[in-house]
Parts: structure tokens; C-alpha cells; sequence
């Protein structure tokens, strides 16, 4: 899952309302875990005193991680989803899904 050589994508409600920094963020999370990987990732974007936070967690195998991070821009609120269906992955917001 997650392979480095398959293509990624995201959808219009990611570019229209996510940083790019925090989506490069979030490919760079799942990047980073230890296999296996589950095919979908869940991240939970939220503000807390001014902080960008970032909670990660997938269920198989069960994962979950906290990131707090300055913001240069507004805090981000959104649930997004990064899938990985076998022949590609999609980043998207969980109201597109």
C-alpha cells in the first residue's frame, strides 16, 4: 500500500481548501509509517490557540498520531481521506467520498 512509485491525485475540494504545504504534510505522514498500511488514511484537521493540529489514524493495523503545527495562514477545519485503491492514490475531502 502507499507504494512511492504510484501515482497520487487529489480533488478539487483539496486544492480549493487545503494548503499545499498541508497536503504535502499528509502524503509525507503516511510515507513515514511503518508497514502494513491500511487503504485508508484518516486525517482530522483542527485549530487549538491559533495551532494547526492534525490528527492521523487509520484500523488495520490500528494507527493514530497527533501533529501540532504553526500556521502562516488560517487554521484548517476538515476530515480528509487518502485512499489507496491498488492502482492509485486519491487525497479528498470526506464529503466527496
Amino acid at each position: 500500500m502507499f507504494e512511492e512509485n504510484k501515482s497520487r491525485y487529489l480533488t478539487r475540494g483539496v486544492d480549493e481548501s487545503i494548503s499545499l504545504e498541508l497536503q504535502m504534510f499528509m502524503w509525507e505522514a503516511v510515507d513515514r509509517m511503518t508497514e502494513p498500511k491500511d487503504y485508508l488514511q484518516v486525517f482530522r484537521l483542527t485549530e487549538q490557540n491559533g495551532l494547526q493540529v492534525i490528527h492521523h489514524t487509520a484500523e488495520q493495523t490500528e494507527y493514530e498520531m497527533t501533529y501540532i503545527l504553526p500556521t502562516t495562514t488560517k487554521a484548517v477545519t476538515a476530515k480528509v481521506y487518502i485512499i489507496d485503491d491498488g492502482d492509485h492514490c486519491t487525497m479528498l475531502l470526506a464529503e466527496e467520498y
